[in-house]
């Protein structure tokens, strides 16, 4: 079925739209996304950190091993976070539809449907997590001495997956709408409230790694609380009812089928990591503690990327579902032009003082060579993100999601694999050969989207999709 029904209002309905939501359909592109991608860029900082306090804190109040093994690990629960943010994705993008077609009606069903799946996702998540979390640490080949801190690290989290799945949900909702500034605010909150208990927990406790994931965790219930009652308070079409719970079948099936893709590439790529890890773990601890601030400090290149592209699937989505394809691909072209200022804004000044900024996560002069040599070599390759990401988001927006899926996780883990299995056994296996797999799946997965999005006819594919 069609996410354009007939038979429902139309843009010009009572559709209730507050200050804060943005209706992408008219107005200065740049402005809107501009505005939109700003304070998720923000609460990105601000999420960041937390995380960074996190590896700070431990780097300089924890054992070593507690270090580098906080940095190992991250691939296994990012591979349950990714896999639900892919649906919420997918949720996302049909609630934009909606929105940019005025589908007020379908807007409600499609949030209250979404919240449902987070329920369920929360215990299956949960359950798969601490069954599973034991092999995939093994998968990973750490240090002995990093395993205690790794095990006790992920009980804690996944015992309280459920607080970002319903954060992440909730986000995503009041996105689509354009309403990224609230998501902003919590993140805020959060950050502030991890810092302080991150201090208490491990310099004052002496709770180490235990201390950071309680830490976490708490600060991921209070956003998660707030964005929930958020919507709960809510006067317009994304108010949240528990009595409105449901499971609208059709809707569900538009949400897995745009979500599910993005969710098996975050999934598959984020488990292809843990294989990576497994080949930098390899090296011993210091180049794991250095790999480990590497991974903090590239998220600053990241962040701003991550940012434009969701406003570039929102941006895309609302004038999809508006039928306005001229418009929805001029911000395609608006966003690739904004994500080139911040990622050089960002990658010159870090590519410069990487030594200084490894150390201020960890000292010990052996990891701070190890962390400036991965992001000193990896930083340039960014300005190619500023394609990739945001071609994939526009694609995703028009609900293209498997081809995108298929270039990431072709790219990301088939030919990185690959890559990595024939140049360490049958070429070189140093540290320069393993960190330069990460590249590889960049450029090759740069080629592919570019590729597709201009095969991609978008007004075909507005007009079938109108047919169904």
């Amino acid at each position: 079925m069609s996410i354009l029904k007939t038979g429902e209002n139309t843009a010009d309905s009572s559709l209730k739209k507050r200050s804060r939501d943005k209706d992408m359909t008219s107005g200065n592109i740049y402005r809107l996304l501009l505005e939109f991608a700003l304070p998720l860029l923000v609460g990105n900082l601000f999420q960041q950190l937390y995380n960074t306090v996190d590896t700070w804190v431990l780097g300089n109040y924890a054992a070593k091993e507690a270090f580098a093994a906080i940095g190992t690990i991250s691939p296994v629960f990012n591979l349950f976070v990714n896999t639900f943010m892919g649906l919420a994705n997918g949720a996302g993008v049909v609630i934009s539809n909606f929105y940019g077609a005025g589908k007020q009606d379908s807007v409600k069903r499609t949030v209250h449907t979404a919240i449902t799946v987070a329920a369920i996702c929360s215990v299956f998540f949960t359950a798969a997590g601490l069954l599973t979390m034991n092999t995939m640490i093994s998968f990973m080949k750490p240090a002995p001495e990093m395993i205690p801190h790794a095990k006790v690290y992920l009980g804690i989290i996944f015992r309280f997956l459920s607080f970002q799945i319903f954060y992440n949900t909730a986000a995503a909702i009041m996105r689509a709408v354009g309403d990224s500034r609230r998501p902003f605010y919590f993140l805020v909150i959060a950050c502030v409230i991890n810092i302080v208990l991150d201090l208490y927990f491990v310099r004052s406790l002496g709770m180490g790694a235990a201390g950071v994931a309680y830490a976490t965790v708490i600060a991921q219930g209070v956003s998660a609380v707030l964005a929930v009652a958020t919507l709960a308070r809510e006067t317009s079409c994304i108010k949240f009812r528990l009595k409105d719970l449901c499971f609208d079948r059709e809707i569900a099936g538009k949400i897995f089928r745009i979500g599910i893709p993005t969710a098996v590439q975050m999934a598959v790529v984020s488990f292809s990591n843990v294989f990576v890890i497994s080949y930098i773990n390899a090296f011993g601890t210091d180049f794991s503690s250095g790999y480990t601030a590497y991974l903090k400090t590239e998220m600053l290149l990241f962040m701003p990327l991550s940012s434009i592209s969701i406003a570039t699937t929102t941006f895309v989505g609302q004038n999809f579902g508006a039928g306005n394809i001229l418009r929805a691909k001029k911000g395609v072209n608006a966003s690739i032009k904004i994500s080139f200022v911040p990622t050089l804004l960002f990658g010159l000044p870090i590519y410069i003082f990487a030594p200084a900024i490894i150390a201020f996560f960890n000292s010990d002069p052996v990891v701070v060579e190890m962390g400036a040599y991965c992001l000193r070599f990896c930083a340039p390759f960014y300005l190619l993100q500023c394609f990739s990401l945001n071609y994939a988001s526009a694609l995703r927006g028009a609900g293209d999601s498997f081809v995108p899926m298929c270039i990431q996780v072709g790219c990301f883990v088939v030919i990185r694999q690959i890559y990595l299995f024939v140049m360490t056994n049958y070429f070189i296996n140093t540290p320069l050969a393993v960190i330069a797999g990460f590249p590889v799946g960049w450029t090759s997965a740069l080629i592919l989207n570019v590729i597709r999005y201009f095969r991609t006819d978008f007004q075909a594919r507005f007009d079938n999709q109108n047919k169904k």
